[in-house]
């Protein structure tokens, strides 16, 4: 049983003594000078006990004799210590953080797991690319925050399936297949020679042909007029744009097996606008007639202004789910989307990771989904994360300026090569893809990330390659001993360097059940960050393979925060290299 838990169970035994059944406090990881861990019980449970003690303090040292006398929690604890007005702060023993030392070198790979969520069944949908456009840095960041919750919730015992929903119709195929026919005119190029040219070239001119017909759909009547015709076509699959959209949505797909390949992501579902529209759209017309949705101008909307006053109402507002084409809207797609997610997975949970600027328009579609399915609503949770940004702003798809993700990882492996030459081919794509996914990791989802080069490619500071390069630097110490490693400490007076180790190793598996539970891979991310610091702080004060009477210890503590960082970067998503 974790020790968390053992405290909150002879807590709750001790409050039970003083008539309190119930009460909200925290058991917390204090600064390490307060032990590791600390409680505010006697401060939120003095108003029940002011009757019998003067204050929170005198309150918690009487706790604190109660849980000194306990057998269980001395197996754990060697000191129990009232601090400042009333803070109970706990020292875990020198024995029991040994004992762990022990558990992590049994557990390795599974380090870190639990079966908090065993039983559970949890799809997340993320990415989301829209073939005929180019993927850009807001999928990479998407892929990035998605794949790592599925890790974090497969860690606790999930069945986790990953999803990937794809805009293949609406106006901007049809903005991309009007441009695709004007360079196609004006370079006088043929569709079949451009299939000989490589998925790169072919991806680019997709993603300027796009930009091409969006500024003409927004600067042309006439153009604009044929784009709207192209987009019945579209959802008609008229013959006259069929093989166009065909090759152009091959290419699409194509590479973006490409880019997941190269993030570590393997999708279980791919779903597709063009397959849940007609869902929705039979949907709509079905809640029509029960007063879900209404008429409006010659379209159908979800009167979200109805609801706006509710608690749950805030940003609501009216959504057409319908445009006066008769056409299903995005919003009636995503609609059908849900309950066809459910038939494929009976989940008990859906998470959908989206840039937070589209927040507003999924509180309008969970509130009508509520109304259809109310259970199908609860079982949905949106998590939106901020944009990314480069240092010199914002870049849209529409001027042809994007920052695709591709650019941004090829532009951290180049400058990862020019800044260590001596690191080979494979190794620099591993540094590569860890610099930009910890960068978007390390800050909380919902928050802007201004990408910063020179920090995040660096193996010094809070950067994924920092942490990769301490992983390799436990394992290049192992590879120099060819020492057994054991668990001796009788005798040996452990530094405060080896106990501050310890005393973060304790920690893992706790905080890898936080960040599943808050879907918050930060709180990993400052977790490895502070086991690192730790780490090459002891390397640098200490000889690892020196005298014999300590080596098997600091081999057996090398192992143990290898094991722990490299289970860690996984679980966001990152490889550990073993030599850099």
């Amino acid at each position: 049983m974790k020790v968390k838990n053992v405290l909150q169970e002879n807590i709750s035994g001790v409050l039970k003594d003083y008539g309190i059944d119930t009460l909200q406090y925290k058991i917390e990881t204090p600064a390490q000078q307060f032990g590791d861990y600390s409680t505010n019980l006697a401060m939120v449970g003095f108003p029940h006990a002011k009757d019998r003690f003067q204050s929170p303090r005198a309150f918690a040292e009487h706790i604190v004799h109660a849980l000194n006398k306990d057998e269980e929690l001395a197996k754990f604890f060697d000191r129990i210590e009232v601090q400042g007005p009333g803070f109970i702060n706990f020292w875990l023993s020198k024995q029991h953080l040994t004992e762990n030392l022990k558990l992590i070198l049994e557990e390795k790979n599974s380090l870190g797991s639990s079966d908090v969520l065993k039983g559970k069944k949890i799809m997340v949908e993320f990415t989301d690319p829209n073939p005929f456009k180019e993927f850009h840095i807001g999928h990479l960041y998407s892929n990035t925050v998605g794949e790592s919750l599925a890790r974090l919730l497969e860690s606790q015992g999930a069945k986790v399936k990953r999803a990937n929903y794809q805009g293949d119709v609406g106006v901007h195929v049809a903005k991309a297949i009007f441009g695709i026919r004007q360079k196609l005119k004006t370079e006088n190029v043929k569709l079949i020679a451009l299939e000989e040219k490589s998925l790169e070239v072919r991806v680019k001119f997709l993603g300027k042909a796009y930009a091409q017909g969006a500024k003409a759909y927004e600067e042309d009547k006439d153009s604009k007029k044929e784009i709207e015709e192209l987009n019945k076509k579209i959802y008609g699959m008229d013959k006259e744009i069929k093989e166009v959209y065909e090759k152009g949505r091959q290419w699409s797909l194509a590479y973006f097996e490409h880019i997941y390949q190269r993030l570590g992501t393997k999708f279980d579902y791919y779903y597709f606008e063009s397959g849940v529209g007609e869902y929705g759209l039979d949907l709509v017309k079905k809640y029509l007639d029960k007063g879900v949705f209404e008429e409006s101008e010659g379209a159908v909307i979800f009167p979200g202004k109805k609801f706006a006053r509710l608690p749950d109402g805030q940003g609501l507002h009216n959504r057409v789910f319908i445009n006066s084409l008769g056409l299903p809207t995005y919003e009636a797609k995503e609609l059908g989307l849900a309950f066809i997610k459910r038939k494929d997975f009976d989940y008990d949970k859906s998470i959908i990771v989206t840039g937070n600027e589209i927040i507003e328009y999924f509180r309008v579609l969970l509130k009508a989904l509520s109304l259809l399915d109310t259970k199908l609503a609860e079982k949905t949770n949106h998590i939106a994360h901020g944009m990314v940004r480069l240092p010199e702003g914002k870049m849209s798809s529409r001027t042809g300026e994007i920052v695709t993700g591709e650019w941004l990882l090829d532009e951290a492996k180049r400058k990862i090569k020019a800044s260590y030459p001596e690191m080979d081919e494979q190794t620099s794509e591993k540094v590569a893809v860890g610099a930009v996914k910890y960068a978007l990791l390390k800050n909380s989802i919902g928050h802007d990330v201004i990408f910063n080069f020179d920090e995040s490619i660096s193996l010094e500071g809070n950067s994924g390659p920092y942490l990769q390069y301490t992983y390799a630097r436990t394992q290049s110490v192992l590879k120099k001993s060819t020492n057994n490693y054991e668990l001796i400490t009788n005798n040996y007076e452990l530094n405060p360097e080896e106990l501050m180790i310890l005393r973060t190793l304790i920690h893992f598996e706790e905080v890898v059940e936080k960040a599943a539970e808050q879907f918050a891979p930060n709180l990993l991310c400052n977790y490895l960050f502070n086991l690192a610091q730790k780490f090459n702080l002891f390397y640098q004060k200490h000889t690892i393979l020196g005298q014999e009477r300590m080596r098997e210890f600091r081999l057996a503590l090398t192992v143990a925060v290898g094991e722990t960082l490299k289970n860690g970067l996984y679980l966001l998503g990152i490889q550990s290299p073993e030599k850099m």
